[in-house]
């Protein structure tokens, strides 16, 4: 008997607090290192994008710097935000981001 162990099924509960949506979307990512990398979002919420990746060398918990375009019809917005990284695996990276801040340089 295992008592105060939670149960399999609360191990597995969603943690997202917006709707993903798949993206086609480019996302220029800034290293910690200073490189900038090309790379292409997978899906993309108000706080969080996960980006197909390459072994960029990144950790949970550093920050990164992201810029990406979205069409809005006739005008194409550029948004720069600041990213934590959330979880890395082999086809890429999540990255959690304020939606509300932008990076000043």
């Amino acid at each position: 008997m295992n008592r105060n162990t939670p149960s399999d099924e609360a191990l597995h509960v969603e943690r997202r607090l917006h709707t993903r949506h798949r993206a086609r979307t480019t996302v220029y990512i800034t290293v910690p290192s200073g490189r900038k990398k090309l790379c292409r979002a997978v899906n993309l919420s108000a706080t969080g994008v996960f980006i197909q990746t390459t072994n960029l060398g990144l950790r949970k918990g550093q920050q990164v710097e992201l810029s990406f375009a979205i069409n809005l019809g006739t005008v194409t917005k550029i948004h720069r935000r600041t990213a934590i990284v959330a979880h890395v695996s082999r086809g890429g990276t999540g990255l959690m981001m304020d939606a509300y801040s932008h990076s000043h340089r």
